[in-house]
């Protein structure tokens, strides 16, 4: 494959990457390319160690802004969009990165997440009562996105009457962060829902200064750590991050891996007899098909990785698709084993920036996808309707999981 040839857009590579990251990894594993002026970046080895690597900046914002949106003539509106991205935990690095981790922690305990368990369980038995009669269904559009939208609006507080205004801002924003395809306009609709969406979200934040709740944004607003305190920028940009991040990985999570379920009858059979626990299912899944398609980060340095020299300023591309199917560390990496034993996949990531929504996700799919076994007999892919994947460099998760069952 030579670099021109390289199209992480194309159909083929929309709906099957794992063909060409497999054959970077083979052939070219830290491999430059012109069309995305970017480094791919495909072996476990190399991956992991660049997640760790403070070299490997995650502040991608600051560059875009220096570069793109200084001078006199930027747009207010994506000066004020880029703002609110700047202050998100995912962007910063130490010592930024590391005050934000700790405010949030002391409001994203593992105790808080595990109270969850009951109200998912609800809301995921709410959702499929909705559709357990009529047969078939989008087990994305009408199950992943709103149950783990519902939780994590919840969880900051949104009233119910108002998720529904979540799901145009989030795809707007989507478009911007997870670099879409096909959308040369994504600036201007990322930065009117951003904006939208801060000043929602800032309201929210007023409210729960003057009258806090049981809620997340209350409890980011009351945040301590000794004499430190997030300012009310950083509650409103943690906020959008929160219920971006809250469920759009997890959408993607519980669609994927319901998808491979249908498609390896032999280890649905495992899940559902119960031989293999839905934990290392959920792990297999992340392993085998999960929702990070690439993460990026931005040089600080020069540094050499697999023999070549990546240059202070250059982007690269951390593909943990690729890592995740690395024959170096895992056997039979192209086939979904849910009672493989030794499974260090990069799925939530490693190191400073592992995903603080990793206990999160993991409770929501464990009770989402057995509940769909459960619910929903004899379901299988509806076969007068066709898989298709949405075309963004950084997540992988479908449009849509078009289902049939015995209603």
């Amino acid at each position: 494959m030579t670099a021109v040839e390289l199209d992480l857009f194309s159909p083929a590579a929309v709906a099957d990457p794992y063909a060409v990251f497999d054959h970077l990894r083979d052939t070219d594993p830290v491999h430059w390319s012109p069309r995305y002026r970017s480094w791919i970046v495909t072996r476990h080895a190399d991956v992991s160690a660049a997640l760790r690597d403070a070299r490997f900046s995650s502040d991608r914002i600051s560059p875009f802004v220096d570069a793109k949106l200084s001078g006199p003539d930027a747009d207010p509106a994506l000066r004020q969009t880029f703002a609110v991205l700047a202050d998100w935990m995912v962007f910063k690095d130490p010592p930024d990165h590391t005050r934000l981790r700790r405010l949030l922690r002391t409001a994203f305990t593992p105790r808080s997440v595990a109270a969850l368990e009951p109200r998912v369980r609800a809301l995921s038995d709410e959702l499929l009562d909705a559709v357990a009669g009529a047969g078939r269904a989008d087990l994305v559009g009408s199950y992943a996105y709103p149950l783990t939208a519902a939780v994590i609006a919840e969880m900051l507080g949104v009233p119910a009457a108002d998720r529904d205004l979540f799901k145009g801002w989030s795809d707007s924003i989507s478009a911007l962060v997870f670099a879409g395809l096909g959308t040369p306009e994504r600036y201007e609709r990322a930065a009117d829902g951003m904006l939208e969406l801060r000043d929602y979200l800032g309201d929210l934040a007023e409210r729960a200064t003057r009258d806090p709740g049981d809620d997340l944004v209350s409890a980011l607003v009351q945040a301590r750590d000794d004499d430190d305190s997030l300012s009310h920028d950083e509650v409103i940009s943690t906020g959008v991050l929160l219920l971006f991040a809250g469920h759009e990985t997890t959408t993607n999570l519980i669609g994927n891996g319901l998808l491979a379920l249908l498609q390896h009858p032999d280890q649905r059979a495992l899940l559902e007899s119960g031989e293999v626990g839905i934990g290392p299912a959920i792990e297999e899944f992340l392993r085998y098909d999960g929702p990070a398609k690439t993460v990026v980060r931005q040089m600080a340095v020069d540094v050499e990785l697999g023999g070549q020299v990546l240059r202070a300023g250059q982007r690269v591309f951390l593909c943990p698709p690729s890592a995740n199917r690395d024959p170096a560390v895992f056997a039979r990496p192209g086939e979904l084993d849910l009672t493989r034993r030794e499974n260090p996949h990069v799925g939530f990531g490693f190191g400073l920036h592992y995903c603080l929504g990793a206990p999160l996700a993991r409770l929501e799919a464990g009770v989402a996808i057995p509940a769909v076994l459960d619910r929903l007999p004899g379901l299988e892919l509806d076969p007068a309707a066709e898989l298709s994947w949405a075309p963004v460099l950084l997540s992988r998760g479908l449009t849509g999981l078009p289902v049939r069952w015995r209603s």
